[in-house]
């Protein structure tokens, strides 16, 4: 070992044992020499953090955040070893874990990187990483976002990689569960029967399902509640196998389905009811009126318009609410490239000022934890086939982003509603006065 890299492991040490004092977690971290060290009192090692180059130590000086955190992961430079990435943070107290940047001696920290700056190595991501030319993201414009190269890099991924972690109703969204013992399956299928009951749909009555994804809401819509439906998504791939599923239940008479932009039917005439599950944090905020009124040109007088969203916390101060945050342009770069989140306030104010009347709204931030925990768990149970599939820098980006959403939903920081609205009209709305109707 050189002088330089005996110095490198030294500091490390000092580092890391220091961090620990702080961290006070049951796991461990691994050096690039091999050595481990606790990240706490009596700490395991089955579940270790490998820091595989020094360089990674360099790059998170130079650039610390969640986005170079994210590119370490891909390329391998960090890596978890013994588990998952939601298994490994649940190894550690998060409010811990938040408030260490203020908790630890940061002159004793600068010290000890000095030996880590003479590298300059850096690995590239390569194709697991969305190239947002021009920053599309942000343009104003709507065809300047670039929505369906937004939607192909995410869902065109290929249906079999899906296929490893969600149910067999292939319902990408949260799940709506019972109790902490009921199955994926069983809650998936729950939450399309609570959405038909939300919609207070009948036999006869026409649904238009907003980004009908791989056509789960819409067959089952359509098989019990006897409804015509009519389904738009941008993935060619959900398309395909929506199409398939549809032919195979002989729903052909019930459901039509386009790849299309939502905003670009042209409709003679209006829809009983409109769904719009989890695609709207595909919309951008620059496109959020014309979101709402879109769903409300579409609409009957009277007709109920269901969404559910997930969406962040917002602050204080109502006119600072950015569309991008460190976590969504992270993710945006990697796995949902356009993505922007946005607040419940946001939301009713939106429906309620462009000709809606907000009837219902319901929090499901613990069932999202519970399904994103479970998705977690599936894709890293089949994790070679995923490799397979998507290659390996791309599962592993999966998987941290499974439990980067787990650990959202659990502190709170991230949140999902369910939020049924009607186009406004005089009168009675229709709609039983008891919302325990619902659950008989």
């Amino acid at each position: 070992m050189t002088q330089t890299a005996d110095r490198r492991v030294i500091a490390a040490r000092r580092i890391v044992h220091h961090i620990a004092e702080h961290l006070q977690g049951d796991l461990s971290l691994q050096l690039w020499t091999g050595e481990l060290i606790p990240l706490g009192p009596n700490a395991r090692d089955d579940i270790r953090i490998v820091l595989a180059d020094p360089s990674a130590v360099r790059r998170l000086i130079l650039k610390p955040g969640l986005m170079t955190l994210f590119e370490l992961y891909a390329t391998g430079d960090v890596r978890i070893e013994g588990g998952s990435p939601l298994e490994a943070a649940d190894r550690w107290d998060h409010g811990r874990a938040v408030h260490l940047p203020r908790r630890v001696n940061k002159g004793l920290i600068a010290r000890e990187l000095i030996p880590f700056l003479l590298d300059g190595s850096k690995r590239s991501v390569g194709d697991a990483a969305y190239d947002p030319t021009g920053e599309a993201g942000q343009r104003k414009d709507k065809s300047a976002r670039k929505d369906k190269d937004f939607i192909s890099f995410h869902y065109d991924v290929g249906n079999d990689f899906y296929g490893l972690f969600l149910d067999p109703e292939m319902v990408y969204s949260s799940a709506y569960y019972a109790d902490a013992d009921q199955s994926l399956e069983d809650a998936q299928t729950r939450k399309l029967d609570f959405i038909c009951r939300k919609l207070r749909l009948k036999p006869g009555q026409k649904l238009l399902d907003v980004g009908c994804g791989w056509g789960g809401l819409s067959c089952w819509a359509a098989q019990h509640y006897g409804v015509t439906v009519h389904g738009v998504t941008l993935s060619e791939e959900q398309l395909a196998f929506a199409q398939a599923k549809i032919a195979r239940l002989g729903l052909q008479d019930k459901i039509t389905l386009e790849l299309k932009d939502y905003r670009d039917l042209d409709m003679t005439e209006h829809f009983d009811a409109i769904s719009q599950v989890e695609m709207f944090e595909h919309v951008g905020f620059a496109n959020h009126d014309r979101h709402f009124l879109e769903m409300h040109r579409l609409l009957k007088p009277g007709g109920l318009y269901f969404h559910q969203a997930s969406t962040r916390r917002g602050g204080r101060h109502l006119g600072n609410i950015t569309p991008q945050t460190t976590a969504t342009r992270t993710i945006g770069r990697f796995i949902f490239p356009g993505g922007e989140l946005d607040t419940i306030g946001m939301t009713v104010t939106n429906l309620g000022r462009l000709g809606f009347e907000v009837l219902d709204v319901e929090d499901l931030r613990e069932h999202f934890q519970a399904t994103t925990a479970e998705w977690s768990r599936r894709l890293m149970a089949r994790r070679e086939e995923a490799i397979a599939m998507i290659g390996e820098e791309r599962t592993r980006l999966w998987l941290i982003f499974f439990a980067m959403c787990a650990k959202g939903f659990e502190r709170g920081s991230i949140l999902v509603y369910q939020t049924v609205a009607q186009r406004r009209r005089a009168g009675p709305s229709g709609v039983p006065l008891d919302r325990g109707s619902l659950y008989r």
